[in-house]
């Protein structure tokens, strides 16, 4: 079996001119690539994962942290990074964090035992400093969701805040003047930013902030139908909800049928995340777009750029959240 050896001699060329063209760098000219696959051809070599590694002291995987890898949401954030990744001759190593420091260091630990080139992060539980420290190492670190100043180029985000008031919005301008809120967890720099978004429309258009009309939900199903349960048992008035994704959404939907509320005629309900599953609920669910396949597909493409030199990709660093209006909300004068 040929070695690469045999095709760096062959090709008249260096070791890591070999590697580089397995690594499909763009650091090798046209016809010095065209001379280096002619020599593999005549070989009869094929390069498999470990010979790329050791030809380029690379394992050629990239390590990925999420929260969780039950659900639609993380799933599109995953296919879309593996996607990128494998079309450049890259693999990946997937860990969860469950949203827990202590679990969230000791996924990142085993990811880099496992000699991962770079690590993609959905992290909330670590702290900043912990992060910064962690991207200073030798391991490059991509983050998902999360913007810390001093690694600004490596951070993939989008506009929480915004998301927030786009969702209020929607409703006020519908006529709604009594709003209800079931919230991601306050402790996360999203579920914080998403309320504090919906705070903002409601101070815009003069309407006051009712603490009793919030409830705390942690982006589980359950959340929302416990907090829809909360809502209701308030006795307040309310004809818009907006929660912070979709889950929940669809969990107080269900707990707003069994209270003989009718969607949209006696609640109008937004979601956030705006995940496959939308589309098909009855009525089809209004919702803040997230694009997270966008989003992991530029976190990939970080790597290929910083760790893997490929200089001609375009990265999107901070994304806007856009509001998709379905049948879950209607004008206030229908909803009585």
């Amino acid at each position: 079996m040929a070695t690469i050896y045999e095709v760096a001699k062959l090709a008249g060329v260096s070791l890591a001119t070999v590697s580089r063209v397995m690594n499909d760098s763009d650091k090798v000219k046209p016809q010095t690539r065209e001379k280096v696959q002619l020599a593999m051809d005549q070989l009869g070599y094929r390069p498999n994962s470990i010979a790329q590694s050791l030809a380029s002291n690379r394992s050629n995987s990239v390590g990925i942290l999420v929260p969780e890898l039950h659900g639609p949401f993380f799933g599109f954030m995953l296919s879309s990074i593996e996607e990128e990744l494998r079309a450049h001759g890259k693999h990946v190593i997937i860990s969860a964090g469950h949203s827990d420091e202590v679990k969230e260091k000791e996924s990142i630990e085993f990811l880099l035992s496992r000699k991962c080139d770079a690590l993609i992060l959905h992290v909330f539980a670590v702290t900043n400093e912990y992060v910064s420290q962690l991207s200073r190492g030798a391991v490059p670190i991509v983050l998902i969701g999360r913007l810390i100043p001093e690694m600004m180029d490596n951070c993939i985000t989008i506009d929480n805040e915004y998301g927030g008031y786009l969702a209020a919005k929607s409703l006020i301008e519908l006529g709604h003047t009594h709003l209800a809120c079931i919230s991601g967890p306050l402790w996360k720099s999203d579920g914080r930013e998403r309320l504090s978004g919906f705070r903002r429309a409601l101070k815009e258009y003069g309407l006051d902030y009712n603490p009793r009309l919030l409830a705390e939900g942690n982006y589980q199903e359950s959340s929302g139908t416990k907090g829809m349960e909360l809502l209701l048992a308030t006795g307040e008035r309310f004809t818009g909800l907006v929660c912070a994704n979709d889950v929940m959404a669809a969990g107080a939907i269900a707990v707003a049928r069994r209270n003989g509320l009718v969607i949209p005629d006696d609640l109008s309900v937004v979601g956030f995340d705006n995940v496959f599953f939308t589309r098909y609920m009855h009525p089809a669910l209004s919702s803040i777009d997230y694009p997270i396949d966008d989003m992991g597909r530029m976190a990939a493409r970080c790597v290929l750029r910083n760790v893997y030199q490929k200089d001609d990709l375009r990265i999107i660093n901070r994304f806007e959240p856009k509001l998709v209006r379905r049948a879950s909300t209607t004008g206030v004068a229908q909803s009585g």
